[in-house]
């Protein structure tokens, strides 16, 4: 009975003339429209949605390709409700989403590049650390970035990467291993105000690539975020540590820099603004990295400046709750580095929250 009420009114509701309500196609379906343009519009400037309250708009733009999920739902409405109106914003929606996000489902070519890099956050819980090492070396990378090294499973990393990657520094519980020469290294300071017991997350080193060209290589692990009941999108403590790794990149005179860590946020997050004001990032794509049983979101990250990175995808689990991310990165050419150094640098400003 339900459902013969149903396709009568759905047969009620005419593509030409009014309905028995006296609306047209035009004129129905006014709330289901206001959310296909409301869809369309965070899509396009998702820096409009507010931070308060519990920073919606930082927790929005970390998630923002799956708006496209609302997209299908509200269609379905529209032409259930023979609404014109409706879908003419449910496909400029649609339009919207496809124009951002699609171009990263397509094959493409990487192109030349001259460094290759995994980051890896590969757990403190990780059950077997040997397999995990045996898979990062199989990539075949130039450099290694890991994060939640563990004073028991770094016996087995170093051993298992010690033939291929004979340079290597481990500060607290983040390390770089490379296949070139570690002409120094130091711990990069970037512990936020009140995080307590022995917290040492980032690192710096100089990679010499070759007789001419030096790279300093950033490895970080930035604070956990919180979703809570009370405070929303909590990033407190993540934010003040990115801003903190934010102030050493702006200090830092190298002509090429290359960051990799686990920032627990994706390269829209306002909340990294700090790093990504100062660095080129990948192209948003969907090499989700987190979590590994079902990945929604790229909070593991290689950035770069004096250098682009030409393409990053995921690898095959390990033992981690994160994906093995794989960074191909061009390295400029000197030349292009000493007339850009020639020049004074305007670096775009930044702020902590």
């Amino acid at each position: 009975m339900a459902a013969r009420r149903f396709r009568d009114r759905f047969r009620r509701r005419p593509w030409r003339g009014r309905d028995e309500d006296g609306r047209t196609a035009w004129t129905r379906g006014r709330v289901t429209a206001a959310l296909s343009l409301l869809v369309a519009l965070v899509l396009l400037f998702p820096s409009l949605v507010p931070g308060t309250p519990g920073n919606v708009g930082g927790l929005t733009e970390n998630f923002l390709p799956w708006l496209g999920v609302l997209v299908v739902p509200l269609l379905a409405s529209a032409a259930l409700r023979r609404s014109a109106s409706a879908l003419t914003a449910g496909g400029a929606a649609a339009v919207v989403w496809v124009a951002l996000f699609a171009p990263s489902l397509l094959p493409r070519d990487p192109g030349a590049h001259d460094l290759t890099v995994v980051q890896h956050n590969v757990s403190d819980e990780n059950g077997d650390p040997a397999a995990t090492a045996r898979a990062l070396v199989g990539a075949g990378p130039d450099l290694l970035a890991l994060q939640e090294l563990t004073e028991g499973a770094l016996p087995l990393y170093e051993a298992a990467f010690r033939s291929r990657y004979p340079h290597h520094v481990v500060v607290g519980t983040v390390g770089l291993w490379s296949r070139h020469p570690l002409t120094e290294h130091a711990a990069a300071d970037i512990r936020p105000a009140g995080v307590p017991g022995d917290w040492n997350r980032g690192l710096r080193a100089v990679v010499r690539v070759g007789p001419e060209r030096a790279v300093a290589v950033y490895v970080a692990h930035l604070p956990s975020v919180r979703i809570r009941p009370a405070g929303g999108f909590d990033t407190r403590w993540r934010d003040e540590s990115a801003g903190l790794l934010g102030e050493r990149l702006a200090g830092d005179a190298s002509s090429t820099v290359i960051l990799a860590g686990d920032l627990n946020g994706t390269t829209r997050d306002r909340g990294l603004a700090p790093l990504t004001s100062q660095l080129r990032v990948p192209d948003e794509d969907f090499a989700f990295s987190w979590p590994t049983a079902f990945p929604v979101a790229r909070i593991d990250q290689v950035m770069a400046r004096g250098a682009t990175v030409t393409d990053i995808r995921t690898l095959p689990a390990t033992g981690s709750d994160h994906l093995p991310v794989l960074a191909r990165i061009d390295l400029e050419n000197l030349e292009d580095l000493e007339e850009a150094d020639s020049e004074p640098v305007a670096r775009r400003p930044y702020s902590i929250r």
